[in-house]
């Protein structure tokens, strides 16, 4: 079986809020987060998530991928699809519990996704790429 393969959500405007907010940080904190985002590349069917501490289950199926650039903590939040792992929400971590406005955020940006994906037929823009589903 293939591997899964990380994706930003796209929202119906077009934009990549995550792509979005990584493009605004400045160029070594954005390729650091960048590295450890294509960890979740190497993920498959065998091993479906990082273990602790790099990511844990938040809400259901939402899972967080924990990423830091010194001592700037970044939370990155997701949720798989099929072959694909949606990355819904990113912030930067100032507390110790997430925001249950950042995982409302990343619960509207998934049903929002899920109802595109689920329409018959699919609704552009789509989840990523001119070939994604």
């Amino acid at each position: 079986m293939a591997d899964l393969h990380a994706v930003y959500y796209r929202a119906p405007d077009g934009s990549e809020p995550v792509r979005d907010f990584l493009d605004a940080l400045q160029g070594e904190v954005a390729a650091t987060l960048a590295l450890q985002i294509d960890r979740l590349n190497l993920l498959s069917d065998e091993v479906p998530h990082l273990p602790f501490p790099h990511s844990s289950q938040v809400d259901g199926e939402l899972r967080e991928l924990r990423c830091h650039h010194g001592r700037q903590l970044f939370r990155v939040l997701y949720r798989r699809s099929d072959r694909l792992l949606i990355l819904l929400h990113i912030f930067a971590k100032r507390t110790a519990k997430i925001p249950g406005s950042e995982i409302t955020i990343a619960h509207d940006r998934w049903a929002d996704f899920k109802a595109r994906m689920d329409a018959d037929p699919r609704r552009p823009p789509r989840a990523a790429g001119h070939d994604a589903p």
